[in-house]
Formats: structure tokens, C-alpha cells, sequence
């Protein structure tokens, strides 16, 4: 991917070497906590009867040369998005919100609850932010075999996606439905939602390309991989053998790279309806 030199977003939340952390039983570290708060005039009863308290925490993290270029990468690809979107929104005469993206260690606090390494990335609609370990770089090319930056780049295109769907109303939509559903219902209501973001990850790199010609002849490729990587029937299939359809809530493997090549041939919003009944 032809990245170097580009600009860099500045909507950027670094936490690295510091994790979301709690403080539980009223213990010592409560009983300090409740003092300062007396000290500067404040009422300290509710976190004494409080039997956990969220409090960061410092953790040991020394940035490497591969994390920083790393972090410049994630900037990049995270403005790419905020100028194909911004472009998006303002010809269907809206205002694109740029999301803050949080890079994290470990583990974090988000709007949605906490978040860990394990969990992988992820948009909270919540406090509008993407989520990302940058470990999780690492795991695409040892564990999912999808090496390439571009692989990396379509994830976080995927995570921006779920922003987009936020935007436009159709997460909420979506979640309603899901509340009046079977659980079956709902998980294949989250499949389409999802993979309505990996046609939009495939449209954000249809007209990346087109206004920074972005693109290496095998990043496509890389996407089309960690999309076919992290499907529903694979990943079940490795972790336990077989899979269960039911339980599906991104989607196959097939289908997530259809949908993705998909945005990325049309570039047109209208050509992403993944709930039309005839969708899949």
C-alpha cells in the first residue's frame, strides 16, 4: 500500500501503556480515591458504597520503531477514510463526523464497556471511537495467515464502516429490530450489518484509490484474504471442528469477501443493500 508521506490524522486517542483498570472492595486504593475527592470539596460516600471503581492504570510500554511506524500507518489510513467519507457525505448534501480512533494495550475502557487485546477491533457506537490493539497486526499475519499492510488497512476501513452505518441510522434500526427478535433472528440481522461494512471497507478503497491511487497490485488480494481469514464458518470450523450457521454473526467466509470485492468494483452507496431479501 502507497502510504508513506501521506497526511495523518489527528483524530488519534493514544493509550498505549495504559489500561482500563478497577479498583474493587473498598480497599486502600478506594479509601484514597474517596480523600482526594473530600480534599477538593467533593462528597466521597458514593465511592466508599461503591464496591468498584474504574481507575486507569499505568502499564510498562516503550514504543519501538515497528510500533511507531505502525501508529503512523493506522494515521494514515484513518485519514484516507475521513477524506473518502467527508467526500460521501458532502454529495449526499450531509456532514461527515470524523470518529476518533483509540489505540489501546492490553486492555481499555470504551462507551460499550471494556475492551481487550483478545477481543480484536472494534467501533463503539456509543462514544463514536474505534477500537485497536495494534498487536492485532501481528495476529492477521501469524494467526489468520493475511499478511500486507492493506489487510490491516481493510480491518480498519471495516471498523470506520460500522461508524458510517451509525451516521446513517441503520445501526439503530438494526438494533431495534434485533430486541424484537429470536436470538437467531438477531445474529442474522448482525450478519447483514456486517457485512454492509465490509461493502463499505471495499467502497472506502474504491475511491481511495481513485483520488491517491493508493493501491499495490496485491493489496486487494491481502484484503480479500484476512476477509476470507476471519469468516464465521472458518473460524468455528479451527476453533471447534464444525459449524453452526445459527450462531453466525459476521458472516461466511464467502460472503464477507464477496461484499467487500463488491464496494470495491461499484464505489456506489445504493449497490450496498445487504438486507434486501435477496441479499444472500
Amino acid at each position: 500500500m502507497r502510504w508513506m508521506g501521506q497526511r495523518e490524522s489527528d483524530n488519534v486517542e493514544d493509550r498505549r501503556g495504559m489500561s482500563g483498570g478497577k479498583i474493587v472492595g473498598g480497599g486502600i486504593g478506594v479509601t484514597l480515591i474517596a480523600i482526594v475527592i473530600y480534599l477538593l470539596g467533593g462528597d466521597p460516600s458514593q465511592v466508599l458504597q461503591n464496591s468498584s471503581v474504574n481507575v486507569p492504570q499505568q502499564n510498562t510500554y516503550h514504543e519501538t520503531a515497528a510500533d511507531s511506524v505502525a501508529k503512523s500507518f493506522v494515521r494514515v489510513v484513518l485519514a484516507n477514510t475521513e477524506d473518502v467519507w467527508t467526500d460521501q457525505f458532502t454529495k449526499m448534501g450531509e456532514t461527515y463526523q470524523r470518529p476518533k480512533l483509540v489505540l489501546f494495550t492490553m486492555s481499555t475502557q470504551s462507551g460499550c464497556g471494556g475492551a481487550s487485546a483478545s477481543t480484536g477491533p472494534f467501533y463503539c457506537p456509543s462514544d463514536e471511537k474505534v477500537y485497536i490493539d495494534l498487536s492485532f497486526y501481528d495476529e492477521l499475519k501469524n494467526r489468520f495467515h493475511a499478511p500486507g499492510e492493506f489487510a490491516m488497512a481493510y480491518v480498519i476501513a471495516h471498523e470506520v464502516g460500522h461508524h458510517v452505518q451509525h451516521l446513517l441510522g441503520i445501526s439503530d434500526k438494526v438494533h431495534q429490530l434485533q430486541q424484537q427478535g429470536s436470538q437467531e433472528q438477531a445474529n442474522a440481522l448482525s450478519v447483514r450489518l456486517e457485512l454492509q461494512a465490509d461493502f463499505l471497507a471495499g467502497m472506502w478503497a474504491h475511491h481511495a484509490q481513485q483520488m491517491k491511487n493508493i493501491l499495490d497490485p496485491n493489496d486487494i488480494d491481502d484484503a480479500l484474504a484476512a476477509a476470507n481469514a476471519i469468516g464465521d464458518d472458518r473460524l468455528q470450523q479451527e476453533a471447534q471442528g464444525y459449524a453452526v450457521p445459527e450462531s453466525f454473526t459476521h458472516g461466511t467466509s464467502k460472503q464477507r469477501m464477496y461484499w467487500f470485492k463488491k464496494g470495491f468494483e461499484s464505489g456506489n452507496l445504493n449497490d450496498g443493500n445487504t438486507f434486501d431479501s435477496n441479499a444472500l
